[in-house]
């Protein structure tokens, strides 16, 4: 049976905060359990801070610019950007909510590690082996709305290939690969929501078999020669 819960009590994260021993100072975990941490409380533990002019209208257009490899499209003050990390989001995931007048945050410079080092630190200060994804709001072509998807992980597929098995009625499957780690962020985000200041999840009960090694940077992020809208 799945469940998922938010971690209650953590403290305002700082630079310099260590967010592994924040969560294991908090939350009761068990092996397998799958920790979705908001990509905002690792930025800004890493320090991803950076000041910006709130009277200056075009002052985030500039910064998102700057933390793009690639601006895609743009419609007024809104940039759709592709990131060094390889993602296309809006504003290169630079985000002014949930953090002082002045100030914005930018993304990890590398998610993976972050979730790396969040799921090492856990192994030691709570003894469990859990997986760790790092998530984001991002809004999805062709549909309105927003939803959490994975940015980072570490120790949970972020995608599993289905590619060969057979579906109910015995087909071979010869396109389906499930992106688990988007699935997981999703879910989590239902409990730790916008606005609720719960910026730590735990989904119980994946699979076993989806506990492993990854990176969603090599493993989600389709490279350009694939993908045919970029």
């Amino acid at each position: 049976m799945l469940q998922v819960f938010p971690v209650e009590g953590l403290p305002e994260v700082r630079p310099g905060d260590k967010i592994g021993e924040l969560i294991a100072a908090q939350a009761s975990l068990e092996d397998r359990d799958v920790l979705v941490v908001t990509q905002k409380i690792v930025s800004k533990a890493e320090g991803r801070i950076v000041a910006v002019d709130p009277t200056d209208a075009s002052a985030k257009r500039r910064l998102a610019e700057s933390e793009a490899v690639r601006v895609l499209r743009r419609r007024g003050d809104l940039v759709i950007t592709e990131t060094r990390h390889g993602f296309v989001c809006a504003n290169s995931g630079v985000d002014l909510s949930n953090v002082e007048e002045g100030f914005a945050v930018l993304l990890p410079v590398d998610p993976d590690r972050s979730a790396r080092g969040i799921r090492d630190a856990l192994r030691v200060l709570a003894g469990v082996e859990v997986g760790v994804i790092i998530s984001d709001t991002f809004g999805r072509v062709w549909r309105r709305g927003l939803t959490d998807v994975a940015i980072g992980c570490a120790g949970i597929a972020a995608v599993v290939d289905l590619r060969g098995e057979r579906d109910a009625l015995g087909r071979e499957l010869v396109a389906t690969e499930v992106c688990v780690a988007d699935e997981i962020a999703g879910a989590a985000e239902l409990v730790m929501g916008k606005s609720s200041g719960y910026p730590v999840g735990v989904v119980r009960g994946i699979d076993p078999a989806a506990f492993r090694e990854s990176s969603v940077r090599r493993e989600i992020v389709r490279p350009p020669g694939e993908d045919l809208f970029r």
